[in-house]
């Protein structure tokens, strides 16, 4: 059965649809907020601050003898005498060993014999050089007879001194590896001699921390065999070339070690300082990256600006300023996503003037 409305009932109805439609899509604009005017994004802020920042490396590097040397014989013989004891303290020129030489000095006495004889040859003959018996020409040759004698001498004395080692410089001897009777050559090593009274410490740095580095500047160094010390030093030297590979450049350091608690071949650690100054910082999350360039919503009058910034080195937590903005513009952290240039937003924080009460872990 069809039920048929009268018209006056149908265009009422029509009337009202028409009102309630308009309504819905009123409220469905936000008509409660000016009109169609979205509401503002809620967001949290930070005030940007300049915090001073300080650079901080822990470079390891290798304890080296200030002077250090194998002691090896400079010929080939028989070991008659050893006159040092291991770890023993020694001096410039102090004796420690003696070759035989019996031999050397058999060939030394021929060769002192063969002197004698061409210097009394030759002092007859000068004297009578006046009563012409004899040439200049002649004279010369048993002149230079006589001085081959002489060299003859003093090589064959040079080979005797040769048997005799001695130290070349005050220092600890180390550990003998010879026994009297041996037969030892110049591939020989006899002991070790080293000179631990100053310890050179070689260790490399990062580029960027070498205008840090200054010869003369002190260090404190540390060794994990000696936790609870610190070792004071000064940069004696730093090399003129760098690693084209690693970037990074070698120092040389000097640490007193008259206690000789530090050994030739240990590790240590050198804490370096970069104070970099006073710099304007931003925490990461507050930077949005679009392509090559990066920016930041900077919050005035309750309205986000974007506004491209330049960066700099990154810290623990936050990234350098380098251009773009400046201590004290409020910034967006949170809500960068739903922010556009040029929308109102609302702070959901008290926007927190430094990085150092965040959880970013930056640290001064």
């Amino acid at each position: 059965m069809t039920t048929l409305f009268p018209p006056r009932l149908l265009a009422t109805l029509l009337c009202l649809s028409i009102a309630v439609g308009c309504s819905n899509e009123e409220a469905a604009s936000g008509g409660r907020f000016g009109g169609g005017e979205r509401p503002p994004t809620g967001v949290v802020t930070r005030v940007l601050t300049a915090e001073p920042i300080v650079d901080e490396i822990e470079a390891l590097g290798t304890a080296r003898a200030n002077e250090s040397v194998e002691i090896r014989p400079r010929l080939s013989s028989i070991v008659t005498r050893i006159h040092f004891e291991e770890g023993q303290p020694v001096s410039e020129g102090d004796l420690l060993v003696e070759l035989e030489n019996s031999e050397m000095r058999a060939n030394l006495a021929v060769a002192e014999a063969a002197l004698s004889e061409s210097r009394s040859i030759y002092e007859r003959s000068r004297s009578l050089i006046d009563t012409q018996a004899i040439s200049e020409s002649n004279l010369e040759t048993l002149r230079a007879a006589m001085q081959v004698d002489e060299a003859t001498v003093e090589a064959a004395k040079a080979r005797i001194e040769n048997t005799y080692i001695r130290a070349p410089f005050d220092g600890t001897l180390g550990l003998r590896r010879i026994s009297p009777g041996g037969f030892v050559d110049s591939n020989t090593v006899i002991t070790t001699l080293d000179d631990t009274n100053t310890i050179k410490l070689d260790f490399t740095i990062p580029e960027i921390f070498l205008a840090v580095v200054s010869e003369r500047m002190d260090i404190v160094a540390r060794s994990l065999v000696y936790q609870d010390r610190e070792f004071i030093g000064t940069v004696d030297s730093i090399d003129t070339r760098l690693d084209p590979v690693s970037r990074s450049v070698q120092i040389r350091a000097v640490l007193p070690n008259a206690d000789k608690l530090l050994k030739p071949g240990m590790f240590l650690t050198v804490d370096l300082r970069r104070d970099r100054g006073t710099l304007v910082v931003a925490p990461e999350e507050a930077v949005v990256p679009e392509g090559d360039a990066q920016y930041l919503y900077v919050v005035e009058d309750g309205v986000a600006r974007k506004q491209r910034v330049e960066l700099g080195q990154r810290v623990p937590g936050a990234v350098i300023i380098r251009s773009g903005a400046e201590a004290g513009d409020v910034v967006v952290t949170e809500g960068t996503q739903k922010v556009r240039d040029g929308a109102r937003v609302s702070p959901l924080n008290e926007p927190l003037t430094s990085l150092l009460d965040s959880s970013s872990g930056f640290a001064r």
